[in-house]
């Protein structure tokens, strides 16, 4: 009776055993070397994730050739068409044809340039990546050129006929089509086409309010007004409110930082901390977002800080009521040899050097500013609550509610109080009240007394 169970895990593990060394190779497997295209449709995985991080590779090589107009066209959130057209120096006949080729660019010829790079792109990588996935076709006329050219893109190869003249304008168009249109997986597993449109519009403006003096649209396909319009000659805030909204711009703050050394490419690696920083940070009657805005730029590039963000979260949360979130906007400038830019395969990350006393230099600024608003701040009406922020000081009465010093001067001389004006015209006010009533008083007490001798006089008439 006790010999069977035991067979029967005796069983269980050999059969388990079994299934294991079978499923073990008999032989080392084979190493081999990928095929190129399959290394190609890999990495255009890991780089373009999504319509807006195609839009984001492109924008950056708008940015980086000097435009000053960029306008963005899209069409089902991006999946059937995403067109950025710009007013940069355009391309070369001559360089058409090796354009998509993999790690081929015209900002970095040494590793060593990277410590001190200014571009935003410098890998290469980006437009390959996108004629992977994509139907891709450029139009560009160099700045100079009497015509430009039209080629089309297939698996980072040009297609033929090749560059065909074409009349144009200077400057560069590049259209995607058909976005994934050969990873069915990855093209299912998109958001909606509102949505996808959406993380458009975030990554657009984000850069909309950091590059000033640059003009940008974007609209969908069919729709004759832009969903975000900013104009070349306007301020920050000026584009934070096209971009945001109103009440955003509103009730911004701006901050100046300037901590430490200086921030130049002369700034050795082991150098001393240098920071530089010019922003805007929501005041504390901001209170309509939902969640934290953070727009960081740090030396040019649209960049994530996770350790930033929660830094300024829970200043914010310590210092306003119901922990508001907050909108912020910071653009950062450290030495450029102190910050590693090649870090992520979308750039969305960079590390830099003295990263904690960084962060904390700008938390203090922050809280600073903070603090300080509340000097200005005035009493709202009944219609617009205002928020004070704890252990600030009280802000003084508005000019309309104080004394005038000839009022003051007048009292002094009668030996009465100082009161407000606002007092002394409710004081009259009572007075003449008090006199209103008094004389409706006696009116009453003479028509009274004219009807009690009106009649005493008829009784003496009856009576006689």
């Amino acid at each position: 009776m006790t010999d069977a169970p035991t067979s029967r895990v005796g069983a269980g593990a050999s059969t388990g055993a079994a299934a294991t060394s079978s499923a073990r190779p008999a032989a080392a497997p084979v190493i081999r070397k990928l095929d190129e295209q399959v290394v190609n449709k890999i990495a255009a995985g890991e780089v373009i994730q999504r319509p807006a991080s195609a839009l984001k590779e492109m924008l950056e090589n708008s940015l980086d050739a000097g435009s000053t107009q960029i306008n963005v066209l899209v069409k089902e959130g991006g999946n059937k068409l995403l067109q950025i057209t710009d007013n940069g120096c355009g391309i070369r006949k001559e360089d058409l044809p090796i354009l998509c080729h993999r790690h081929t660019t015209s900002k970095l010829r040494e590793y060593e340039d990277l410590e001190t790079l200014s571009t935003l792109g410098f890998r290469g990588e980006a437009l390959c990546s996108i004629s992977f996935v994509s139907h891709m076709t450029v139009t560009t006329m160099a700045k100079g050129a009497q015509y430009g050219y039209r080629v089309t893109f297939k698996d980072s190869e040009m297609e033929a006929p090749g560059p065909r003249p074409v009349a144009a304008v200077p400057g560069t168009t590049i259209t995607v089509e058909d976005l994934f249109y050969n990873v069915p997986t990855r093209r299912k597993a998109l958001k909606s086409a509102t949505e996808e449109y959406g993380l458009i519009l975030d990554v657009l403006g984000r850069y909309a309010v950091y590059s000033t003096g640059v003009a940008f649209s974007c609209r969908r396909h069919g729709d004759a007004r832009p969903d975000i319009s900013t104009a070349a000659s306007a301020t920050r805030v000026d584009a934070v409110r096209s971009v945001y909204g109103a009440d955003v711009a509103r009730e911004l703050l701006p901050l100046k930082v300037a901590v430490g050394g200086a921030t130049g490419p002369e700034v050795h690696i082991d150098g001393p901390m240098g920071l530089r920083v010019e922003g805007l940070i929501s005041g504390a009657n901001y209170s309509i977002g939902k969640k934290t805005v953070l727009v960081l730029f740090i030396n040019g590039r649209c960049v994530e800080c996770a350790p930033l963000r929660r830094a300024l979260e829970g200043l914010y949360g310590s210092l306003l009521p119901k922990a508001a979130r907050p909108w912020i906007f910071l653009d950062v400038r450290l030495p450029p040899r102190q910050v590693e830019v090649n870090m992520h395969p979308t750039k969305r990350e960079v590390g830099f050097m003295h990263q904690a006393e960084i962060i904390e230099e700008i938390r203090r600024a922050v809280e600073a500013k903070l603090l300080a608003s509340n000097d200005s701040r005035t009493f709202a009406t009944a219609a617009t609550l205002q928020t004070q922020l704890p252990f600030a000081t009280l802000p003084p009465p508005p000019p309309s509610q104080r004394p005038s010093q000839s009022s003051q001067h007048q009292d002094q001389e009668k030996g009465t109080p100082q009161v407000g004006g606002n007092d002394d015209t409710a004081a009259q006010e009572e007075e003449e009240g008090l006199e209103e009533e008094q004389g409706c008083e006696e009116d009453a007490g003479a028509k009274r007394r004219r009807r009690e001798s009106a009649t005493s006089r008829g009784l003496k008439r009856t009576g006689t």
